[in-house]
């Protein structure tokens, strides 16, 4: 057999059904690998080594082999709290912060019969599109060292890329599963508002963020959603679940059969190109050219579309981007001081806001919302760039100038935020690879519940493209 890390996800499962390997052994070599490699990449803030093997122990003698994940590790983002392990959420602020309770989400993939490895990386309060805080070293892309990895699901990017984990759990609030997605040559999946039991969106300011996937294909993307939608312990969720009528297949069904023939919208617009200077990169014009290539040869309908302008999205996703930033628990001039600059920028701003503020900006989204979807209504699927730029260098974003900060991500995202507004689901898909080296994806956006589409659709190209066969240098 190969080393496991060379082996998809689902292989692995299968090397773990067959007996093949146990669930030690896999946990074993993935923390040797994190050890040798974590150091240089920063994809790990804490690594769980000895509660993982006691872990994978109690999967392998205690556990069915039916559970969705039976043994395949994976690693929580930082935050998401796990009862009896450090909670950083990117912030000097809870450098001593050890929850007692594990959230939804930890417990679902707990339930599922997978093995955390411990705690990805992730900037402060997951407020940024970039992982580069003062609480941990940045974040770093396994294709160069000297570029970010994205963010917020920054650390997770870096090691599944790395093959540090064979995938990962994130979330998304702005294209914080995308954009690093993205940036280390993944596929990243942010599911339908609703779709995702116990990171829902349903409970979140604006319902923009949900968790999701990332993963090195298709197919190890629909395993871990199916996870993390599976009911804990055969019991139905206390949350709502977002289905599509007919929809009660297991999405990994939809990524091996790769069926259908899809009418696709092609994009270059964004909710941003009034407000901000948006240029799209040779580098991404590439890759969505690839992609509409690849989709045509595949006998897909394809037509140029573009979105009416809203002059009403830029000012209202910024205030609730600010206003998410609030609640934030820092009151004394001690506790903001430990902020970062632009946390503390956004926290001001946050509380300056007034209810009639609030209530404008949660108007102005909704009613984008209705019209987006409106818009899009005579697709399948509509075919972005994933990101406008190439992968941002570390250190690129201003720290300390919030305007200018918000500009850069703007620019260098514009094409994910409007999809958490509208709570469709969206899939990045890594086609391209640059002279360079660098990866490059395109982003397909579904209708409401249409991630089966999503996902036949990634596949289909998948096999086209093989993106899984590309590999990143491992660090010296």
């Amino acid at each position: 057999m190969a080393d496991p890390h060379e082996l998809t996800a689902l292989e692995q499962w299968q090397a773990l059904q067959n007996g093949d390997i146990s669930p030690s052994e896999l946990a074993g070599h993935y923390l040797a690998r994190i050890e040798k490699f974590n150091p240089a990449l920063g994809a790990f803030v804490t690594v769980t080594a000895e509660t993982a093997r006691v872990r994978a122990r109690f999967v392998e003698e205690r556990m069915p082999r039916t559970a969705p994940l039976w043994g395949i590790p994976f690693a929580d983002k930082d935050l998401q709290s796990r009862a009896g392990v450090p909670a950083g959420f990117g912030s000097r602020l809870f450098a001593n912060y050890v929850p007692e309770e594990s959230d939804d989400l930890v417990l679902a993939l707990d339930d599922a019969g997978g093995v955390s490895l411990g705690k990805t990386n992730t900037p402060e309060f997951g407020l940024p599109s970039y992982t580069e805080s003062l609480a941990a070293p940045p974040a770093r892309n396994p294709w160069n060292l000297d570029l970010g990895a994205g963010g917020s699901s920054g650390g997770a990017a870096t090691a599944v890329a790395a093959r540090l984990v064979p995938f990962a759990p994130g979330s998304d609030g702005g294209g914080s599963i995308r954009i690093p997605a993205a940036a280390c040559g993944l596929v990243g999946l942010k599911p339908s508002r609703g779709r995702v039991p116990a990171a829902s969106g349903i409970d979140k300011l604006a319902g923009l963020s949900v968790g999701g996937p990332l993963a090195r294909t298709v197919a190890d993307a629909a395993l871990l959603l199916d996870a993390m939608i599976a009911p804990r312990d055969g019991r139905p969720d206390h949350h709502f679940a977002l289905r599509a009528p007919g929809d009660e297949a297991p999405l990994l069904a939809a990524a091996v059969r790769a069926e259908g023939r899809f009418q696709l919208g092609v994009m270059t617009t964004s909710a941003w190109d009034d407000d901000y200077s948006i240029t799209i990169a040779p580098e991404a014009q590439a890759a969505l050219d690839l992609a509409v290539t690849g989709f045509a040869a595949l006998h897909h309908g394809l037509e140029e579309t573009a979105l009416v302008p809203d002059p009403s999205f830029a000012p209202a996703f910024r205030t609730i981007w600010q206003a998410g930033a609030a609640s934030i628990p820092a009151n004394t001039e001690a506790e903001i001081a430990l902020l970062e600059p632009l946390t503390q920028w956004l926290l001001a701003r946050g509380r300056a806001l007034g209810a009639r503020d609030l209530a404008e900006a949660l108007a102005a989204l909704s009613a984008f919302e209705r019209s987006f979807i409106h818009q899009l209504s005579k697709f399948d699927a509509v075919l972005t760039p994933a990101m406008a730029l190439t992968p941002r260098p570390v250190g690129w974003y201003d720290a300390h100038d919030g305007e200018a900060n918000f500009a850069q991500q703007v620019q260098y995202t514009p094409f994910t935020s409007m999809i958490n507004v509208s709570g469709l689901p969206a899939i990045v898909l890594p086609v391209h690879q640059t002279d360079d080296g660098l990866p490059m994806g395109v982003q397909l956006i579904g209708r409401p519940g249409g991630e089966a589409t999503l996902l036949a659709l990634g596949a289909q190209l998948e096999r086209r493209i093989r993106w899984q066969d590309r590999v990143p240098p491992e660090p010296a």
